[in-house]
């Protein structure tokens, strides 16, 4: 009996290791910090190797940070071959949704580097790895660019991070990530007793608010917290249409004094 229950437990153990998301909101504050820290919390990693450049300093994929951390692919002296960050395993996607993330060069970068979104169908082969989008640039230090990419039907089920240095010690840096549906922001964002949803309109230009409640003032910041935009709502409408794409927060103060906070995604 003992055999059998112990047989059970694993068995559980092992669908519960293999359960795929269908979403992925991840900021990586809970991460471990440190150089050699992958695989954790479902994220793995495929470094470049080392060369035979003196004194030898080897290519590795960092958590940084103390409370806010991010992720960094550091290319030591590898000037050429791509590091891999590899995001957990998702439910096969069908096209509905999209990547988005925060990006930038970190310092002291000697030079810029890329950043390639791709599929892969084996997470410790990276010659199953399939383009995504454009290559990403990144070629300036601190200037944080939020990235959105719509993410194809395809029997791939691992997302994958491309780094590519240009040069020795190129460090590029990822946080903020969410994997969800291209359009949020109705009802399960606000808590029902907020009496107030707001949804992209079809040109993805504005913000537009319905609801018992009546929004006065709205402040959106950025994935890495800085402000975008602020101002009123005109006709329960919020213009958007100079906000890049990518991940945002949004603060809405009602006209009966509330302070309601939600995100969204910007195509």
């Amino acid at each position: 009996m003992k055999l059998k229950l112990l047989f059970t437990g694993l068995v559980i153990s092992a669908i519960s290791a293999n359960a795929q998301l269908s979403t992925i909101n991840e900021n990586f504050n809970n991460f471990t910090p440190g150089n050699t820290t992958f695989p954790q919390n479902g994220w793995s990693a495929i470094v470049a190797p080392m060369t035979g450049a003196m004194p030898p300093v080897s290519p590795r994929m960092l958590v940084v940070g103390d409370t806010d951390k991010t992720i960094q692919s550091y290319a030591g002296n590898n000037a050429v071959a791509s590091s891999y960050l590899i995001a957990p395993q998702i439910v096969a996607p069908t096209g509905d949704k999209t990547l988005s993330f925060a990006t930038t060069l970190v310092s002291p970068s000697p030079g810029p580097g890329t950043l390639q979104i791709g599929l892969a169908s084996n997470p410790t082969d990276m010659s199953t790895f399939v383009p995504v989008g454009s290559v990403i640039n990144v070629t300036t230090i601190g200037a944080v660019q939020n990235i959105s990419v719509n993410i194809p039907a395809s029997n791939a089920s691992y997302i994958v991070f491309k780094f590519t240095p240009s040069s020795n010690h190129v460090a590029i840096q990822i946080d903020n990530v969410v994997y969800n549906s291209a359009t949020l922001g109705t009802s399960d964002l606000f808590s029902s007793e907020d009496n107030l949803k707001f949804a992209l309109n079809e040109e993805n230009s504005a913000l537009q608010f319905v609801g018992k409640a009546q929004p006065k003032n709205v402040e959106i910041y950025s994935a890495v917290g800085q402000k975008a935009a602020s101002g009123k709502v005109e006709n329960g409408l919020f213009d958007i249409s100079t906000l890049h794409a990518g991940v945002y927060f949004i603060l809405v103060e009602t006209t009966d004094g509330k302070a309601v906070k939600s995100k969204f995604i910007k195509k």
